[in-house]
């Protein structure tokens, strides 16, 4: 049984609409057929594509962690590692 919907579901268009390399909005995450058909889709469909949006964001979000972790990994030159490290400028006495 489908549930019928009171209201129209709107846009997510966020004023953005720059293409990314993948050839997603980078505003809403919508591909370019979904953004052009929007206003003929019915509100099913345009759920579908909201959940689609939210997937993509998910593994936006986690790729950017992912590489944020594998930058930080390199942080330190030469194979340095983040144990303490005595600090050649401390002018107190070390007992």
């Amino acid at each position: 049984m489908e549930q019928i919907e009171l209201f129209t579901i709107e846009s997510p268009c966020r004023g953005v609409c720059e293409n990314s390399a993948k050839g997603f909005c980078k505003g809403c995450l919508r591909s370019r057929d979904e953004r052009f058909h929007w206003f003929s889709l019915s509100n099913e469909a345009r759920h579908h594509v909201l959940d689609l949006c939210k997937q993509r964001r998910v593994r936006l979000l986690k790729a950017r962690q992912d590489r944020l972790e594998a930058d930080s990994a390199k942080a330190l030159p030469y194979g340095m590692e983040d144990d303490l490290m005595t600090d050649l400028f401390d002018t107190k006495p070390s007992n």
